[in-house]
């Protein structure tokens, strides 16, 4: 069986099944939009979160402050079996910033989170993981890895 970080790489290098494809980093299975917003409404089911973890290499605590999700919530959570609306729209968006940093590293997920994890220039001195805590951070950490990506300096 292949792991999800080896069926997203496969995915983007068909462009099938679409833009949100980097959902199954989480374990989902539908990537049209409609569908994973109405999966994000409900709240993701909480082993999405532990799927992210796994596939991500990141440790529970940085995921967690990337999240916003205090450990007694998380604990929470995993009692209740699912997140909030809110924390699974932050938990796509990490995965989405994830597949775009897993991308520039050609797959190599422990590249991917040292990279993640290591404070850059570019965000003076923060890491992109902390950068990526909200929508715009995240859309500069995903800006950076373009120009990293296509050579162009910040």
């Amino acid at each position: 069986m292949r792991s999800d970080v080896q069926k997203l790489q496969q995915f983007l290098k068909t462009r099938m099944p679409g833009p949100h494809a980097y959902v199954v980093l989480l374990g989902l299975v539908r990537f049209d939009w409609p569908s994973v917003l109405a999966q994000i409404e409900k709240g993701l089911p909480f082993s999405t979160i532990e799927r992210f973890i796994r596939n991500s290499g990141l440790s529970q605590e940085d995921v967690l402050d990337l999240l916003q999700i205090a450990t007694r919530t998380f604990m929470r959570r995993k009692k209740e079996g699912r997140l909030s609306p809110a924390e699974s729209d932050r938990l796509v968006r990490a995965a989405r910033v994830f597949a775009t940093v897993l991308h520039l590293f050609d797959g190599d997920a422990s590249k991917a989170a040292a990279w993640l994890t290591d404070a850059q220039r570019a965000f003076r001195g923060e890491t992109p993981l902390k950068m990526a805590r909200t929508e715009i951070g995240a859309h500069e950490v995903e800006r950076l890895i373009y120009q990293l990506e296509y050579g162009v300096l910040p």
